[in-house]
């Protein structure tokens, strides 16, 4: 297997991803306390989680975007930084820390594309702290959603179908919240979705 393609696991904590020599200097990048935001995008390749097959929706992988990703998350999470990861983003840490993705929701009646629904956040969690609410309109463009927990995540956000729209590392070293929604598209007129890109610059600082 090809370094940088799975997580290893190590004698205590979540799982690690083997680093690349080629890659592995990149981490000179990630000094400092620039926050770092992991965005949206094509699917991650079902190899990366351990899937054996592949669903037919599954669209737009990159491999060499997906090594970059799952590496860059690592970091930022392994170094402390801000971290705010979206949509993919979301999917990218949950599968380099161990956990796995379902490929296809169900069809267009099930998945969340185009769709701006209901989310409930859990109190106490940092995406409540960031958004002020417990309960956020979410502009949603996705077919897939995270099956297994990568390790010691939790859920801090769903939606109504129970599909996890939010994830937190209660042990982050640093700041770090994940939503599968993309805040960036209405936070120009919600408070809410504004106050996540508030809370990020703020533990940038």
């Amino acid at each position: 297997m090809r370094p940088g393609t799975c997580p290893a696991k190590t004698a205590s904590g979540p799982p690690r991803p083997r680093w690349s020599r080629r890659w592995g200097h990149r981490h000179d990048r990630f000094r400092g306390r620039l926050p770092v935001k992991e965005v949206g995008g094509g699917d991650l390749a079902p190899h990366r989680y351990g899937a054996t097959d592949t669903h037919d929706s599954v669209y737009d992988v990159d491999d060499l975007q997906d090594t970059f990703d799952l590496q860059v998350a690592w970091r930022a999470l392994e170094s402390g930084l801000p971290l705010l990861a979206v949509c993919r983003g979301m999917q990218v840490v949950n599968v380099a820390l161990g956990g796995t993705l379902e490929q296809d929701m169900g069809g267009p009646q099930r998945e969340h594309r185009h769709l701006v629904h209901p989310v409930a956040i859990r109190r106490g969690t940092l995406l409540e702290q960031a958004t002020g609410a417990e309960k956020v309109e979410a502009s949603c463009y996705h077919h897939q959603r995270v099956d297994r927990l990568g390790g010691g995540l939790e859920v801090t956000a769903r939606a109504a179908d129970g599909t996890p729209e939010g994830l937190e590392l209660p042990e982050a070293r640093g700041w770090f919240t994940a939503v599968q929604w993309h805040p960036e598209d209405t936070a120009h007129e919600d408070a809410a979705q504004h106050g996540l890109f508030a809370a990020l610059v703020r533990a940038a600082r």
